[in-house]
């Protein structure tokens, strides 16, 4: 199952900022665990194992699929010719759910989920409200002509700066997935590697 809980909670735990209020909280003074004893807490230092387990669940967690799910992409990674980990991490990055909020649609991959659920996105001009969706090299993703003028669509994308991979048109509220996303263009709190190593055990 994906996360529903907490995110601010979740965000403290594994130190990584996953909504903008996750940030905000941080920015007050509370870069501590979660819970009554977080102030006075120390971080107890990983084994190599507990790394490797730490850095999968900060990938997991990032693009907010489960278990499952992020293993079968290993699986998939591994079986092609290349890099494993920039592999893995293409076929998490070109789902339809994170490019939509890469592009600036929604504040969070959250959102992003929600938007793609509710019928609010079309690919190529058809309604689409699978979040899973492989998007392909120049497919074009917009949102529903009607859903343009909701307010927290039109903010996110003002202050998005969408990456190099993607060309998005804030006039129309669309964009295209220009190529494969490399793995230093794609902007994630992980280190990757661990998490290979994590799975190759």
């Amino acid at each position: 199952m994906n996360y529903t809980g907490p995110k601010v909670r979740l965000s403290r735990k594994i130190n990584v900022m996953l909504t903008p209020k996750a940030k905000k909280v941080t920015a007050n003074g509370k870069n501590y665990a979660p819970g009554q004893h977080g102030p006075s807490k120390k971080r107890s230092k990983l084994s190599d194992y507990g790394k490797q387990l730490l850095e999968k669940q900060r990938l997991r967690l990032q693009y907010n699929v489960n278990e499952k799910k992020l293993s079968s992409y290993y699986k998939e990674a591994s079986r092609l010719t290349g890099n494993t980990g920039e592999l893995l991490v293409q076929l998490l990055e070109t789902r339809l759910d994170a490019l939509i909020y890469r592009a600036g649609f929604s504040r969070t991959l959250y959102a992003a989920k929600q938007l793609i659920s509710h019928g609010h996105i079309f690919v190529n001009g058809k309604k689409l409200d699978i979040s899973s969706y492989k998007v392909k090299l120049q497919d074009t993703v917009s949102v529903k002509p009607k859903s343009r003028t909701n307010d927290n669509i039109q903010e996110s994308l003002r202050n998005t700066v969408a990456p190099p991979y993607m060309e998005v048109n804030k006039a129309d509220f669309a964009f295209k997935l220009l190529y494969a996303p490399l793995l230093n263009e794609v902007p994630i709190q992980c280190e990757v590697p661990l998490v290979v190593e994590y799975y190759s055990r």
